[in-house]
C-alpha cells in the first residue's frame, strides 16, 4: 500500500469524529428551530387581531420549515455516512484489526492506550493497525473492484 492510499483511508476513517461533532451541531440546530418555530407559533396564535403581519409571518414559518428540512437530511446524510464508517472497520476478518481501528478512529484513542487496553506493546499494535489499514476498503475501493 503506498502513501497516498494510506492517506486516503485514513482520511476517511477521520471522517468518523468529524460526523459526530456535526451531526450533534445539527441536533442542536434542530432543536434550535423547532423552538423558534413554535414561538412565532404562538406569536401568531395569541388570539391578537393581525393585519398584514399574518403573511409575513407564514413566509417566516415556512422559511423555518425549509431550514429544519435541510439539516434534517445532513443530518440522515452524516449518520449513513457514520454507519459506513463502522461498517467497514467491522468487516476486517481479524478481530484484533477490528479492535486497533475501533479504539483509533471511533473511540479516538493513541497507539499507547490502544496497546496497553490490548496487552500489546506499541509496536505490534502499529503493525497490527498498518495490517488493518492493508485490508480496509473504503467505498472508492469498492466501487473500483465491481466495474
Amino acid at each position: 500500500m503506498d502513501r497516498q492510499e494510506r492517506e486516503k483511508k485514513e482520511e476517511y476513517l477521520n471522517q468518523y469524529r468529524d460526523n459526530v461533532r456535526y451531526i450533534h451541531r445539527l441536533t442542536e440546530e434542530i432543536a434550535e428551530l423547532r423552538e423558534l418555530k413554535m414561538s412565532a407559533s404562538a406569536v401568531a396564535n395569541d388570539g391578537m387581531p393581525r393585519g398584514g403581519d399574518q403573511r409575513d409571518l407564514s413566509d417566516y414559518m415556512v422559511r423555518i420549515d425549509s431550514m429544519i428540512q435541510d439539516r434534517e437530511n445532513e443530518f440522515r446524510k452524516r449518520v449513513m455516512l457514520f454507519d459506513d464508517i463502522l461498517k467497514k472497520i467491522k468487516s476486517l476478518k481479524n478481530q484484533n484489526e477490528d479492535d486497533v481501528m475501533f479504539y483509533k478512529y471511533i473511540r479516538r484513542k493513541n497507539f499507547a492506550e490502544i496497546a496497553e487496553k490490548m496487552n500489546y506493546s506499541e509496536r505490534h499494535t502499529r503493525r497490527i493497525h498498518n495490517k488493518a489499514l492493508e485490508h480496509l476498503r473504503i467505498p472508492e475501493e469498492d466501487e473500483n473492484e465491481s466495474n
